[in-house]
Formats: C-alpha cells, sequence, structure tokens
C-alpha cells in the first residue's frame, strides 16, 4: 500500500508540474533554447521561460515578467511572440532540437 501511494504522490507533482509549464503539442515542456516548429512551416527559439523563471542571455527576466505565463519565441515570421498554453489550441508547436 505505501508503494501505490508514493506513485500517485509522484503521479499529482508531476501533473502539477505539467499544469504550470508551457508544453508544446506533444506534451514535451519547452525549456529556453529549445528549437521548435511552428505550425508546420515556420522556425522559431525559446528565449524566454515565465513559467520557469528562466531566460536566455541577451533577454534579461525583467522585461517578460509582466506577463503571466508561457514563453516568448524568437521566430523567423515575427520576431519575438509571446505563447502560452491556450494560445496553442488549434496550434501545432514541435520540439526539433533541445539545447
Amino acid at each position: 500500500m505505501g508503494k501505490t501511494h508514493n506513485k500517485q504522490r509522484q503521479s499529482d507533482s508531476q501533473r502539477w508540474a505539467l499544469e504550470v509549464s508551457m508544453n508544446y503539442t506533444d506534451g514535451t515542456q519547452a525549456e529556453v533554447g529549445d528549437r521548435v516548429l511552428i505550425g508546420g512551416q515556420y522556425h522559431g527559439v525559446v528565449v524566454a521561460d515565465i513559467d520557469g523563471d528562466e531566460y536566455s542571455r541577451n533577454y534579461a527576466g525583467d522585461q517578460w515578467r509582466n506577463l503571466d505565463s508561457g514563453v516568448m519565441i524568437d521566430t523567423d515570421f515575427g520576431g519575438l511572440v509571446h505563447y502560452d498554453q491556450s494560445s496553442l489550441d488549434g496550434e501545432l508547436m514541435e520540439l526539433q532540437q533541445r539545447a
């Protein structure tokens, strides 16, 4: 019984981590430095993870803390674009390469 309880507790914490982190369409958690494919045709690099409070060297966290959640992606179609989990509804975002 103790082992089952521990497994349940781990499962609950993993679910919580997924709920408070930005995830790609397949459920993989976004990380700074990830190269992504957006909508099957555009490319970008995650430069800020607001949920995880992590930022790439050229993008200071102070610039993005006013955003509630999500990530900033430097895209090849429009420069910096903010995405949060709800903005991915119906849009495909795939991890191409982990930094």
